[in-house]
């Protein structure tokens, strides 16, 4: 792929960022639609080998890999406990996504992070909104396995609109064995949408996730149908 090609950004989104003192490229990489069946390390080999340099750091949605991993469960295989539908009724909605303001995800959420951190998360959640009117409380305490847990949109793309993806398992581990397939390449699992968002795992110690998050802030993937589901950071 030439250089135009590859430095595309998805529409609505900027190529480059200023972080502190540096200046950054985000390039998003078009793949083909990924399902369990594909293998996350030739994925990202397929389309990523050809075009990183020694220096980029190299970000996969934990959606893609949760999908490769079998973390896909279509909707009707979920069946919401009568307190995942409680629950689910005072989640705040957001156009970034449903997070977990619908019965199967707050199920699936349950299941993940336990019963009883939930139930805290929600209590404290609660009261922070009415006594402090802060936000956010509920996903802090309820873990980035919660935060990661992406429900259906209109947006997504088939047949994934039928489906709750959960997380993906040993994040730090997958981006160790993509980064062993690219050469080393630094390589980050992330979970970013129109609202933030931050890093699940990563192959290298010296990864500065705050610093990569904050590259990664106004979400250059989209949080459509793009299909581009990795990218790479360069530093310009």
């Amino acid at each position: 792929m030439d250089q135009p090609q590859q430095m595309m950004a998805n529409a609505g989104k900027e190529l480059g960022i200023n972080v502190g003192n540096k200046q950054f490229a985000r390039i998003p990489v078009k793949t083909h639609l990924i399902k369990r069946e594909d293998n996350i390390v030739d994925v990202a080999c397929k389309y990523l080998k050809d075009k990183v340099r020694e220096r980029d750091i190299v970000f996969i949605t934990e959606k893609i890999v949760g999908i490769t991993q079998g973390r896909a469960i279509p909707l009707k295989e979920i069946k919401p406990r009568p307190l995942a539908t409680f629950l689910a009724k005072y989640v705040t909605k957001t156009p970034a996504g449903i997070g977990l303001g619908m019965p199967e995800t707050m199920e699936m959420a349950l299941r993940e992070c336990g019963t009883i951190r939930i139930l805290f998360a929600a209590i404290v959640g609660a009261i922070s909104k009415i006594l402090f009117r802060r936000r956010g409380d509920f996903y802090r305490i309820a873990g980035p396995k919660a935060r990661a847990i992406d429900g259906p949109t209109s947006g997504t793309i088939p047949p994934y609109n039928t489906h709750v993806v959960l997380g993906p398992a040993k994040p730090d581990e997958v981006a160790q064995e993509v980064s062993r397939a690219l050469g080393g390449i630094r390589v980050v699992i992330s979970d970013i949408n129109d609202l933030g968002g931050n890093i699940l795992g990563g192959s290298h110690k010296d990864i500065n996730f705050n610093e990569v998050v904050q590259i990664l802030k106004d979400n250059p993937l989209g949080q459509g149908k793009e299909q581009t589901p990795m990218g790479i950071i360069r530093e310009i």
